[in-house]
């Protein structure tokens, strides 16, 4: 019997990197550590082995419902494992691909690698490419700095990689983190990005903990690392940039939190594993066979098995992934349940649930203000949008009836004013520098 449908995140190279990123949550994870595959302890060791790669391809396909196989290569920096890998991996594919069936990949990526061979090969394969790019140069170099210094700034590498693609007629997705300084710029964040002209963009939360003796650090004992972004600040940032886009690039260029909430607004269902009510549909199998619930729980409480011993679809549908996946919506706290937001986040990735609720109950998303700003901020205008769309508008005469309506917002309005947004906050220290 073949598995329920999943996915699997392929780390052919683990936690190696020709980057050190201030935010990185992967590299030092404990079950990093223990293969022996942190920096320092033989890299050579963490390269998925041919075999290996075989044996997961095939696993893969063969627990699939198919007709399509999605698989997505991870790290670390996948790019490491080399040109020759990624050929033999297309082969072995084909080879156990049943007929009319066909394969997605999509290769994650900080770009400095790619040269005209790699983009060439990932063209003529169909490739989507994911490429890491924190807006502008000096947020990207200061938080990602390349290892040895070997390609200067690393901004200037990741653009350069976007160019590269896209000159092979690739338009890689960008991935930008939203750390406490991305968070304090997100108009030069965005439109950084927009300049890019790939179509489509991820804002991704940093939200890493450090362990503290500080008692009210947090829940026992914890605090956030000085890159992370807060609840608030995290909330701010998406309502400026949406705005921006809303306004501007409606149609035109999509940014995934708003399109997966623009789906959920009109009755579908989010695609984001975060924003869905259950999650375990995602695992990791590791460069050496070792598979893990998901990405952010590589550790050894959440490894499932390994495909040495165990199948990889049966590993999917185990006991222990299925209440992995069922803990997300079981262990909402009674503040989550009566959200009237809960239908767009459901408490947001396990991962950061790790606040206290207003009650003192556990396992509140750390980020649950920015959430609840964010929704409740964007309502009115998806339900503008909506009745224009009904209308038959297009998204051209869209945007021109908004720019019209936050106009008249803002009339009159000086820097000393509150702002129309609602926030409270004076228009000169809040949105003075959206208005039209």
């Amino acid at each position: 019997m073949k598995a329920q449908p999943y996915i699997v995140m392929a780390k052919p190279v683990g936690s190696l990197c020709n980057m050190e990123c201030s935010f990185c949550y992967y590299l030092n994870t404990p079950s990093q550590e223990n293969l022996g595959l942190s920096e320092g302890k033989g890299p050579l060791r963490s390269i998925m082995s041919g075999e290996m790669l075989e044996s997961f391809i095939k696993q893969y396909i063969t627990s699939s419902p198919g007709p399509v196989v999605s698989f997505t290569w991870h790290g670390g920096e996948p790019t490491l494992a080399g040109l020759d890998f990624y050929k033999l991996a297309v082969e072995l594919q084909k080879k156990y691909l049943p007929e009319g069936w066909i394969c997605w990949n999509n290769l994650q990526t900080n770009g400095l690698l790619l040269d005209e061979k790699w983009c060439a090969f990932l063209a003529s394969e169909k490739f989507q490419v994911g490429l890491s790019i924190d807006g502008t140069a000096h947020i990207h170099d200061k938080h990602r700095k390349d290892r040895g210094n070997k390609k200067g700034s690393a901004y200037e590498g990741a653009v350069a990689a976007v160019r590269l693609l896209q000159s092979h007629g690739l338009q890689p997705d960008l991935l930008c983190t939203v750390n406490s300084d991305t968070a304090k710029r997100p108009l030069d964040v965005y439109r950084a990005l927009r300049k890019l002209n790939t179509g489509w963009i991820q804002f991704i939360p940093v939200v890493v903990k450090e362990k503290s003796s500080d008692p009210e650090g947090g829940p026992g004992g914890l605090k956030m690392t000085a890159e992370s972004v807060s609840g608030p600040m995290y909330g701010d940032f998406l309502c400026a940039v949406f705005d921006e886009w809303l306004l501007n690039d409606l149609g035109r260029l999509d940014v995934q939190l708003f399109a997966e909430t623009m789906q959920v607004w009109a009755g579908g269902r989010a695609g984001l594993c975060w924003m869905t009510p259950t999650c375990g549909r995602a695992l990791i199998v590791e460069s050496e066979g070792s598979v893990y619930s998901c990405d952010h729980f590589v550790a050894p409480d959440h490894r499932i098995g390994d495909i040495n011993t165990s199948d990889l679809g049966e590993l999917a549908d185990s006991q222990a992934q299925i209440r992995f996946g069922l803990d997300k919506r079981d262990s909402l706290p009674g503040q989550c349940r009566s959200c009237p937001w809960l239908k767009f986040c459901n408490g947001g990735c396990p991962k950061d649930r790790f606040a206290l609720s207003k009650d003192g109950e556990p396992g509140l998303n750390y980020l649950c203000q920015g959430f609840s700003r964010f929704f409740s901020y964007i309502e009115p205008a998806l339900s503008l949008v909506d009745s224009f769309a009904q209308q038959g508008l297009s998204s051209e005469a869209i945007m021109t009836k908004l720019r019209e309506r936050f106009a008249a917002l803002w009339k009159g309005v000086g820097r000393n004013d509150p702002c129309p947004c609602g926030s409270g906050k004076k228009a000169k220290s809040c949105c003075w520098a959206k208005r039209i």
